[in-house]
């Protein structure tokens, strides 16, 4: 193939497309025609000899190929654009969006702390921050360009994505201060009471049950929720327990709460932060990423 007969904006056309999946939606977001925008995409049909849109029903779908151009597409406009357009705007005249997936007790931890120094270190720096669908998606999002930076929990390293292990988590068991199982709390008053397990996908077991079960013991889960966030409020009033991230459980907020060590071993997770290696010189994204890490230095 001749590079010389490639026009480079078809490809920044093509990212655009891939990205929305939608004709109109991607020469809005270009401020292109839609004419022009179509006829980009049948060029783009003719170059990598793919459909890359293919019509489903009501939307359009990415072919096998185009999913697997997103990831590379990506690197190579943002290469391109540090290669022509050095990224030399001090960082407060910086304007620029950075996207963040992340669940919602890392987001409830992060979102003030980070809007508060961006306010004064970059205020043209605006976080977006994304649904969470798991830590695989995360990663899936990191690969494709979907997403800037994720906060997760990674079992392993991926090739293309630098991570690095914001804090180690641990946890602490909830209830409120007028608990009966506050009075002398220990294993059997622990088990004694329903307890709130926070599942992001319904489950109504967790890891516990089966170190529980090992033991000869069981618990009663009386509620599951979606969120961390919605379990404090439904301590205050009822007798249900829940073990919760430490750094999560702020007991200033909670004065109806108390807190107590789990009465066995509870093995704690690594919380961490990654971002795609073509983001390494990405100003606006190194700079986010530098700032959620001064937030969890002690």
């Amino acid at each position: 193939m001749n590079l010389r007969s490639i026009d480079l904006n078809l490809l920044v056309v093509l990212d655009a497309l891939l990205d929305e999946a939608h004709v109109s939606r991607a020469a809005l977001r270009l401020n292109l025609s839609q004419p022009a925008v179509s006829n980009a995409l049948q060029r783009c049909r003719d170059l990598f000899d793919d459909p890359l849109l293919e019509r489903g029903r009501g939307t359009m779908r990415r072919t096998a190929r185009a999913e697997a151009l997103r990831g590379p597409l990506k690197s190579i406009l943002g290469e391109l654009n540090d290669l022509i357009d050095p990224p030399e705007i001090p960082l407060h005249r910086m304007h620029q969006t950075v996207r963040l997936t992340m669940a919602d007790d890392p987001t409830f931890l992060i979102a003030g702390p980070l809007l508060t120094a961006l306010q004064s270190t970059a205020p043209g720096v605006t976080p977006i921050f994304q649904p969470w669908n798991g830590s695989a998606a995360a990663a899936r999002e990191l690969l494709n360009g979907e997403t800037d930076i994720a906060v997760s929990v990674f079992a392993n390293q991926i090739e293309g994505i630098e991570q690095i292990t914001l804090f180690d988590e641990t946890y602490v068991v909830a209830m409120r201060r007028d608990h009966p199982a506050a009075k002398a709390f220990d294993l059997d008053a622990w088990l004694a009471f329903p307890h709130v397990l926070m599942s992001g996908t319904g489950a109504a077991q967790s890891p516990l049950d089966a170190q529980l079960a090992a033991m000869g013991r069981s618990r009663r889960v009386g509620a599951v929720v979606p969120s961390f966030q919605l379990v404090p409020s439904l301590l205050a009033h009822t007798d249900h327990i829940a073990m919760l991230p430490k750094h999560g459980f702020d007991q200033n907020a909670h004065p109806l709460l108390t807190s107590f060590d789990p009465p066995i071993e509870v093995s704690g997770f690594p919380l961490h932060l990654a971002n795609h290696t073509r983001q390494s010189n990405n100003r606006g994204v190194q700079h986010v990423i530098a700032t959620i890490r001064e937030i969890f230095l002690v």
